[in-house]
């Protein structure tokens, strides 16, 4: 199925989720609104016709004004892969957790809460994966601050190699 297919069976099957495709991006997504993605994820998942079995990809992106979860499906029996955007607010940065829909997605959400501060609704294991856990901000945000140490160890260097004092 291409992406408009899937888009035009996914509504049949979630009617109230108001799923939407923006084919101005290199992939085609569609676009789930927040409150409806475990709903859709499961229908991805589960009907026959959709088979959306494996999770490839689970990404966070700050876009600036807007932080979105983008993630990449594909169907191991059918072939076909679909991407789907969730856009979420900087200031309430939550969305619901695939991990129940597709294991995977636990460590996937893990990354984007570090790195971006994006937290997961119903995740069984939100915490740091990457970052030390008293880490300061989030690194991947676009408005965030480098810290200029960390316990005592400086963290920035001088033009020239050296750290600066």
């Amino acid at each position: 199925m291409i992406p408009f297919e899937i888009l035009t069976h996914l509504k049949a099957l979630v009617p109230s989720a108001e799923v939407g495709l923006d084919e101005t991006q290199p992939e085609p997504m569609l676009l789930v609104p927040r409150a409806h993605l475990t709903n859709v994820a499961k229908a991805l998942r589960d009907d026959e016709a959709l088979a959306f079995d494996c999770l490839m990809c689970l990404s966070g992106v700050d876009r600036g004004a807007e932080l979105q979860v983008v993630t990449h499906l594909y169907s191991m029996k059918h072939g076909h892969h679909v991407a789907l955007r969730c856009v979420i607010s900087k200031d309430d940065a939550l969305a619901p957790s695939v991990s129940s829909v597709w294991p995977a997605a636990e460590w996937h959400e893990r990354e984007a809460f570090d790195l971006l501060g994006i937290r997961f609704s119903a995740h069984p294991d939100l915490r740091r994966i990457l970052c030390p856990d008293d880490w300061e901000g989030h690194p991947l945000r676009k408005d965030y601050v480098a810290q200029t140490e960390y316990h005592g160890i400086p963290l920035t260097s001088s033009p020239t190699g050296e750290s600066a004092s």
